[in-house]
């Protein structure tokens, strides 16, 4: 069974490589060995594979299968996860050729781009520079992974061409069924759901068994997963749910393994689930490609439904465990992700001993003013409108760009030493009146634990592409 992205056709149960990296900690692999053990897997019909450039040398190894088994034509999904701070044309382009080189080809069929930090726009250069390359032809499909639904909606409805967002989505964790569904379904974007076994905690392996201890006897994935676990309830309450999906088992016949990733798979906007794929390991091919045969009536998915429900939900949105706390990581961090993170903007202290932060569009240069200004522990934001250097953010739609105006708003508190928990006033001026309750519901979403004094009101403003303004003042 297939999905389509865009104009690529996959393989709805895909095979994740990131197991690579982890047992690349002990012993280096041989990409040209290594890629025979990609075979078997391809000659079951599992013909798609999700890398990334840090899964060690996943890349490599693809690329090598391609070219020792030409007959044997699969699809390679991998991903470019930069370092926070600006991104170039040229960052964007030396990215690209190298994962061509990697995997020896002259387009990539889907391209995946992670980013750290909303408040720094250099995402978006990020995403225009790569479509540019797409229409290059160097890349066939753009995909996304681990955004949450407010800046998939940014890029969507700023013209990028995105088939895909891959996400942690599973019977623990279910932050994607909701907002994050129903605005994919809106825009045709599929979700590439990883995590749907928990790092192997959703198996017969764990039911019954003592709670793990988080040490190194642990993978990655474990380590990451079983945060998951203790956010959702604890290990009790984990094993309950366990102990149901057993019995479900027994009885359609499967494993625990299988109904947990068919279950995502049949979720409303999931367009294929990645499960973990360990190198010369080829016992589970069977209970793989089962996740696409197994049925579940309409009564079975409720019981599931009603099993899970006792957990406690995972909080936020899709891909806040790598940007806010609780970090749900290995680490329980970002310190085996990234080193630091650049201020988004620029500072230039005056005369005075002001501080003026300054975001590099037009109209600061054209008008002759600051984003945002720092004097004594006050900080003032100027109205600030969806704009990107030279470009409209967000299309004409309300709610994205609003989301990118706080983005911005909190990029210049962000490089001025404060954040949005620090503002104590906004001002909101909006074109239509229509738009008002869209453009409230942004500012909630993000203000809704801060709760500054607001005012919104209906002007014409300055540019026709814009339909929203906020303004901001906060206290350090």
């Amino acid at each position: 069974m297939t999905t389509q992205l865009g104009s690529l056709e996959i393989c709805q149960v895909i095979n994740g490589l990131w197991q690579i990296a982890d047992r690349e900690r002990h012993a280096a692999l041989n990409p040209r060995e290594a890629a025979s053990s990609l075979l078997p897997y391809v000659e079951a019909g599992l013909t798609s594979f999700d890398m990334a450039d840090h899964y060690g040398s996943s890349e490599e190894i693809v690329g090598w299968f391609k070219k020792l088994y030409p007959k044997h034509p699969i699809q390679a999904l991998t991903k470019w996860v930069p370092e926070p701070g600006p991104i170039s044309k040229d960052t964007v382009r030396a990215a690209v050729q190298r994962a061509l080189k990697r995997l020896q080809s002259e387009q990539l069929d889907l391209m995946q781009f992670h980013a750290w930090s909303y408040a720094d726009p250099s995402w978006l250069d990020g995403l225009f520079f790569l479509n540019e390359l797409k229409q290059e032809g160097l890349i066939r499909e753009l995909g996304v992974t681990n955004f949450d639904t407010a800046h998939l909606r940014v890029a969507v409805k700023s013209g990028i061409p995105i088939v895909s967002n891959q996400v942690c989505f599973s019977l623990l964790d279910q932050r994607a069924a909701h907002e994050m569904t129903d605005f994919c379904l809106h825009a045709d974007v599929k979700l590439l759901a990883f995590g749907t076994l928990a790092g192997g905690f959703l198996s017969e392996r764990w039911l019954g068994k003592p709670e793990p201890v988080m040490n190194e006897s642990l993978t990655w994935s474990q380590m990451k997963y079983k945060r998951f676990i203790d956010t959702a309830g604890g290990w009790a309450e984990f094993q309950s749910v366990l102990s149901f999906l057993q019995q479900l088992a027994l009885k359609k016949q499967t494993s625990i393994a299988t109904l947990a990733s068919h279950s995502i798979l049949q979720q409303a906007a999931c367009g294929a689930v990645i499960v973990g794929t360990r190198l010369e390991k080829t016992d589970a091919l069977p209970q793989t490609k089962e996740i696409m045969d197994v049925f579940l009536s309409d009564a079975e998915k409720e019981e599931v439904s009603e099993a899970v429900s006792g957990l406690q939900k995972i909080p936020g949105d899709c891909g806040d465990e790598y940007r806010k706390p609780p970090f749900l990581t290995a680490s329980g961090d970002l310190s085996h992700h990234v080193k630091n993170f650049p201020k988004p903007y620029p500072i230039k202290t005056d005369a005075q001993h002001r501080e003026h932060a300054l975001s590099g569009t037009v109209w600061e240069d054209l008008a002759g003013f600051s984003r945002a200004i720092k004097k004594g522990n006050r900080i003032l934001i100027s109205g600030t409108t969806a704009t990107h250097g030279s470009r409209a953010i967000g299309g004409d739609d309300p709610t994205a760009q609003t989301h990118f105006v706080i983005d911005k708003i909190e990029g210049a508190l962000q490089s001025l030493g404060a954040s949005l928990a620090d503002v104590v006033r906004t001002r909101i001026f909006i074109r239509h009146v229509r738009d008002w309750e869209a453009v409230a519901r942004a500012h909630g979403a993000r203000f809704k634990d801060i709760q500054p004094a607001n005012t919104m009101v209906r002007a014409d403003l300055i540019g026709d592409e814009y339909v929203v303004e906020i303004e901001a003042e906060a206290e350090i």
